[in-house]
């Protein structure tokens, strides 16, 4: 799976409002681009001085299926909106590997398997 994960930095003076309205459009996008496998959004609770204000995380099964629902045009209304409201957006988009994947590959698992 491809994992696409979103982190926003709002401007001085975003209200709750805008950020309530915000998560609502969110919110809506997985009924609207089928693309999307797992779709989660939230804000931050721990106000750290490198924390960001908020964070989205989705799934999708290959780089082909991300750029569709990048051009969708339910995602590019949303960008608009998070260009109004975000002094800073980071992403990152990685390959997923779960710890039994890693596990699988550690020198001890290797010895371990050649012992049975």
């Amino acid at each position: 799976m491809l994992n696409h994960v979103v982190l926003m930095k709002f401007k001085p003076g975003v209200s709750e409002a805008d950020i309530d309205n915000l998560e609502q459009t969110l919110d809506d996008l997985p009924n609207t681009i089928v693309e999307i496998q797992m779709y989660e959004f939230g804000r931050d609770i721990l106000h750290t001085a490198r924390s960001y204000d908020f964070a989205l995380v989705s799934l999708f099964a290959n780089q082909e299926a991300l750029q569709r629902y990048q051009k969708h045009a339910a995602h590019m209304a949303v960008g608009s909106r998070l260009k109004e409201l975000c002094a800073q957006i980071v992403t990152v988009d990685f390959l997923g590997t779960d710890a039994a994947d890693l596990k699988s590959k550690t020198p001890l698992d290797s010895l371990l398997k050649d012992d049975i």
